[in-house]
């Protein structure tokens, strides 16, 4: 008796539904440096002109357990955000432009319509991050993933002149730490915090608690690109898992004598670490989990922070005087 890929449980008419659906979502982030069109083998992207000694800088991430929440509620449509705001913030941190992004979509039954919802997050991240979606693949595999399960994943590369990098080299004892708010818990910590809640319908400043849970990361792309070209930026990094106490030393060069001193009163907390403190969890532990209500810090030299805050503010964006540089090799400094 013959056996087919679909009694496997692979549904190749189901995947081909999908990329239908999918096509409509990564349309519209095509522009005219996109070479090919959708469904070739690879995507293949023209350099923008304009850059002296043009650099690529590249960066991958996954949303992590945060999409076993949009999977228990079936809330697919904005992950994507996240997934690709964990890509192209990293890329921002060197000053790079993301230029494209491609996903990664793996399931253990493929539902063409919760691809095409997973892919359309993706989409509006890209628009966010004005990027391109220019291909990616969506893996059905049966009985390594169960029915209803989903992994998202993804990768950016961007672009920078060489001589417009920013690695840190610059930062000096003095300078100070401005940090831009974040949009919520982003995609990090989920793990923590779903052992931590219980019951996920639990009423957040009057909501669901999972509704909050899956607001999407926030993308800095636009803020971070227009500040650049009105203040000098010594050195940037994304607070993700680990917190600031991973994260934040990463600007620096290697074996650099300097530490970051942060104050925890400089800004106000969220709620949601009070919620996830009466929960168990120590603030100690949060720190160097979450991203404590600021998502993205970058240094500046001190005689400029009044100018930072004031372009941020106009931009549309929130930030706070969080903390400065000094001599040691604490790498960080948490008061």
């Amino acid at each position: 008796m013959a056996i087919t890929y679909k009694e496997s449980g692979v549904n190749i008419n189901e995947g081909y539904k999908t990329v239908d659906l999918i096509k409509n979502h990564a349309k519209k982030t095509l522009n005219n440096f996109v070479l090919n069109n959708l469904g070739s083998f690879a995507g293949m992207m023209q350099l923008p002109k304009g850059y002296k000694e043009p650099i690529l800088v590249s960066g991958t991430d996954g949303v992590g357990t945060k999409i076993a929440i949009a999977c228990k509620y079936k809330k697919y449509d904005t992950v994507g955000i996240d997934c690709v705001a964990m890509c192209v913030n990293d890329v921002l941190c060197h000053g790079a432009q993301p230029l494209f992004f491609l996903d990664y979509i793996a399931c253990g039954k493929l539902d063409a319509q919760v691809a095409a919802d997973l892919v359309k997050g993706v989409s509006e991240g890209c628009l966010q991050s004005n990027s391109s979606l220019i291909g990616g693949e969506t893996a059905e595999m049966p009985g390594f993933y169960a029915p209803g399960d989903y992994d998202l994943a993804g990768f950016s590369v961007g672009i920078v002149d060489k001589d417009k990098i920013i690695n840190g080299k610059d930062i000096k004892p003095t300078d100070v730490l401005i940090g831009i708010t974040s949009s919520g818990l982003h995609s990090n910590g989920f793990s923590l915090v779903r052992k931590a809640i219980k019951n996920m319908d639990e009423d957040f400043m009057g909501q669901p608690i999972w509704k909050y849970l899956l607001t999407p990361t926030k993308i800095y792309v636009n803020t971070i690109q227009k500040l650049m070209k009105k203040v000098t930026i010594k050195g940037m990094a994304h607070i993700t898992g680990g917190g600031f106490i991973e994260n934040t030393p990463r600007m620096f060069q290697p074996n650099a004598n300097l530490t970051a001193v942060i104050n925890k009163n400089s800004y106000p907390l969220p709620k949601i670490y009070e919620v996830l403190h009466s929960k168990g969890i120590e603030y100690d532990h949060m720190y160097n989990t979450f991203n404590m209500g600021i998502g993205f810090i970058i240094c500046v030299d001190k005689n400029d922070v009044s100018k930072t805050l004031a372009e941020i503010k106009a931009i549309g964006d929130e930030a706070y005087e969080i903390g400065y540089i000094k001599e040691g090799n604490e790498k960080i400094c948490l008061k």
